[in-house]
């Protein structure tokens, strides 16, 4: 039996959790009450085993107070307290030598010092709420860190352990990660694509929905390329795989969101460096208070006394709300980019965006899909003659009157004599009402030599240029057509570039293209400031500028915006059309090419910075508000403890709130 992709299936009590295996179990370091090393017991017990032992710890705290209240006389509460302490004590203190050996003091080690010295004077049911509120309250830590990297898990699920193999007409299953390049992968209806390929055989239509939310589902067939994650809801394909299993566009998606988990935002950074210092000094400062308040006529023991005060004092002053404050809000922001299909590779991105009051585009493939299309009106016998002679050609033009042809439903005929021409163009004879007619398509001066009579073609085609147009001519029997096409705008640009500019935002757009072409696209879209015919140093320069003056983010998507994309303050790179050059360069990475999205990522961002400006204005109010009253000695040790952790539990549920879409 082979271990290492073997299921192993395990059932729980109220809730089914999904099937685990050796080689996902080791290769995403999942949690531990998804070993498959463990039997059904163990992974049932070891389920959010933190949370079970504070919770049980929780109900022998409540039960030893309330045996104290009603039967003062009886040891019974001396017992479930001992039991209470035994539950949460041992953690605490194991992480706290830990910590110590390595000469780490944090808000661990203050909380074990603090509840071990309150049972050392005789406070041993507020020594033991402490650590059992200290419990619960690291336990919904990692349930709301959980819950925020909740899309991320949701993507390692995603990532398929097999797929089925075709080699000489056997079909058999092998386990993703041992499939070799030029391998053949059958994909049936339902299933999900394991690596990313071109399809060889079959059509059928795939969707992103469960990984971007689009929902438009995009029909393939022979010659298409695949991604990996792509789940194919309709047909039967075959696909010759290009990449290995590390190598593929989920395994990548997978490992650039780790990556942007872990990337910390400067506030963060900045907690944790200053937090070594903090800590140590907090507790320095409670031995101080400690030892010279009875210097001052406050007595050393006693509710309102010295050491009460310093205990008090530590663990109001503590900054575990703090600390949570600003990673929670980034993290839950993060999750809801991944669920809306929009990868951010790190919190610290989000400051950038907020500091941005520029947005350029580049033109092709970005505003624009990079498709030409015929926008000429053609008489249906002539588009039928323009589109035989292009037909079985990939050239832009021929692509753009086939699909004319085909929008309008027209049959082709046959073509003979079939020539092309470089530099020219194509030549074909094509039979048209019944007469064989020699029908040309290509360049207007190739055009001019087969056109029998005088024209003013070039004249047309010049203006035509002008207007930013691409243009071709056609000529049947000697008789010449000018043929205009345009770029096909992306869906959604002029509403999202309204939008943009309402949030106040400047928008232009940067592109090598011809000033003609650039100009007719910014006026269909509504973008006033044009930079066009940009070398790639020249763009370059613009953006250093934009960049330096007030933020710029920079949307491209071609191998030559990579340089752009990583000088400018933020780079965006649409998902599907770019280059892989240009997602490695970019900083933020939209998965289906929703530029429509941009209004709603500035928004987000600035939402997120609000929150975490709210989380930390909380913080610091309960510690120093706390922490005062208890040198003061208005604050008994058990109101300390309920003070400190409640402020760490509401920081943590506001940052949830980053997890809900505000509408717009």
């Amino acid at each position: 039996m082979d271990n290492t992709s073997q299921a192993v299936q395990f059932p729980f009590a109220r809730k089914k959790v999904r099937e685990s295996t050796f080689l996902r179990f080791i290769a995403l370091g999942l949690e531990e009450s998804l070993s498959p090393f463990l039997d059904p017991y163990g992974r049932n017990l070891s389920r959010n085993l933190s949370l079970k032992a504070a919770i049980t710890a929780a109900v022998l705290l409540l039960s030893a107070f309330l045996f104290r209240l009603f039967l003062p006389e009886s040891p019974v509460d001396y017992v479930l307290l001992t039991l209470c302490l035994l539950v949460v004590a041992p953690t605490a203190c194991i992480e706290s030598i830990e910590d110590l050996s390595k000469k780490d003091i944090n808000i661990d080690v203050l909380m074990t010092v603090a509840a071990l010295g309150a049972c050392l004077i005789g406070r041993g049911f507020e020594g033991a709420l402490l650590l059992v509120l200290f419990a619960l309250s690291g336990a919904m830590e990692d349930a709301v860190t959980l819950k925020a990297k909740k899309n991320l898990t949701d993507l390692e699920e995603l990532l398929p352990e097999k797929a089925t193999i075709i080699d000489d007409g056997v079909v058999f299953e092998r386990a993703v990660s041992d499939i070799r390049l030029q391998d053949v992968l059958l994909v049936r209806h339902g299933e999900m694509v394991a690596l990313d390929g071109t399809v060889i055989s079959g059509t059928g239509a795939l969707t992103l929905a469960h990984l971007t939310g689009e929902a438009r589902p995009q029909a393939v067939s022979k010659g298409d390329k695949v991604l990996s994650g792509a789940r194919l809801i309709e047909g039967s394909i075959e696909i010759r795989v290009e990449c290995t299993s590390s190598d593929s566009t989920l395994a990548k998606l997978v490992k650039l969101i780790t990556v942007a988990h872990e990337r910390k935002p400067v506030l963060t950074r900045s907690f944790e460096r200053f937090g070594r210092y903090y800590a140590a000094g907090i507790m320095t400062a409670a031995a101080l208070v400690a030892a010279f308040l009875p210097f001052f006529g406050v007595e050393f023991l006693g509710d309102s006394g010295a050491l009460i005060r310093a205990l008090s004092f530590l663990i109001t002053a503590s900054p575990c709300a703090l600390v949570l404050a600003v990673p929670i809000a980034y993290i839950s922001s993060l999750g809801l980019f991944a669920r809306k299909g929009i990868l951010v590779k790190g919190s610290h991105i989000l400051d950038a965006l907020v500091i941005c009051q520029a947005v350029a585009f580049d033109k092709t493939g970005t505003l624009t899909y990079g498709v030409l299309k015929l926008c000429s009106d053609v008489d249906p016998e002539n588009l039928r003659a323009f589109a035989a002679v292009e037909r079985g050609s990939n050239h832009p033009i021929a692509i753009a009157i086939a699909e004319e042809a085909i929008k309008k439903g027209l049959t082709l005929p046959e073509v003979s004599e079939f020539i092309s021409i470089p530099g020219e163009g194509v030549e074909g004879k094509v039979s048209l009402n019944g007469n064989i007619q020699t029908v040309f398509i290509g360049s207007v001066e190739g055009a001019l030599k087969r056109i029998s009579t005088e024209t003013d073609l070039m004249k047309s085609a010049e203006e035509a240029r002008q207007k930013g147009f691409g243009t071709a001519c056609g000529v049947i029997d000697g008789k010449g057509y000018l043929l205009q096409f345009s770029d096909t705008i992306r869906e959604g640009a002029a509403a999202s570039i309204e939008r943009l500019k309402s949030l106040g935002k400047e928008v232009l757009i940067l592109t090598g293209d011809s000033k003609e072409n650039a100009d007719r696209v910014a006026d269909e879209i509504g973008i006033d400031i044009v930079e066009a015919q940009l070398k790639p140093e020249d763009k370059l320069k613009c953006i250093q500028q934009l960049s330096e003056q007030a933020g710029l983010v920079m949307v491209g998507d071609g191998i030559n915006d990579a340089p752009a994309l990583a000088r400018a303050t933020v780079g965006v790179s649409m998902g599907t059309m770019s280059s892989a050059t240009a997602r490695e360069a970019s900083d933020v990475i939209l998965l289906h090419d929703r530029i429509d999205l941009l209004d709603w990522m500035f928004q987000q961002a600035i939402r997120t910075q609000h929150v975490v400006w709210q989380n930390l204005i909380l913080a610091l109010l309960v510690i120093v508000l706390a922490s005062m009253s208890a040198l003061l000695g208005e604050l008994s040790l058990w109101v300390a403890v309920v003070l400190h952790e409640g402020g760490t539990v509401l920081v943590g549920l506001n940052g949830l709130r980053l997890l809900r879409e505000k509408s717009r």
